[in-house]
């Protein structure tokens, strides 16, 4: 916000005109100074693809994940709560979607079961055009081949597809 407090004395001689409400100001001495906060949005994977390859940030660019060493990741773990604390950084859980969700094993079930209850955990959004089928790595059969413990956790949507009519009328 900027406020016009009058004409400068040292320019006041190129100035022909002025009327008796003219204001003369002493012109601010010394270094201009802009502070400019600099935001960036930076995943938690990213963080760890970062970390995780020996050619640093250019490892974003090369496809190959690698594996993180358990020492890295408490390493990580350690800065991004400093952040935290030093309020530099916002942790905010994302969206994970899961399509064909059928496919998932009861060991897969069991991890998202213990991710969902952390404080931090995504959003969910899991899809799948079967019915009633096998949980992978048991003998049970389940609606959408969900664990029964995971199904009544859900809010299930039902889609439908477009008839020809409705279809006609989008157009």
């Amino acid at each position: 916000h900027i406020t016009r407090l009058g004409r400068s004395f040292a320019r006041s001689r190129e100035f022909d005109a002025m009327g008796p409400q003219t204001r003369f100001v002493q012109c601010p001495e010394g270094e201009l100074q802009k502070r400019k906060e600099v935001v960036h949005t930076v995943t938690l994977h990213e963080i760890d693809v970062i970390n995780s390859r020996q050619q640093g940030f250019l490892a974003l660019f090369a496809g190959d994940t690698g594996e993180i060493k358990s020492e890295v990741r408490e390493q990580i773990d350690l800065k991004v709560a400093e952040w935290r604390e030093e309020n530099k950084a916002d942790i905010v859980p994302g969206v994970l979607f899961i399509d064909e969700v059928h496919m998932l094993d009861i060991e897969c079930f069991s991890f998202l079961n213990r991710a969902l209850e952390s404080d931090m955990a995504p959003v969910l959004i899991m899809a799948s055009n079967r019915g009633i089928s096998r949980i992978r790595g048991t003998n049970y059969r389940s609606a959408h081949g969900i664990p029964l413990d995971m199904l009544d956790r859900l809010l299930i949507i039902p889609t439908e597809p477009y008839s020809s009519r409705m279809s006609a009328r989008s157009s």
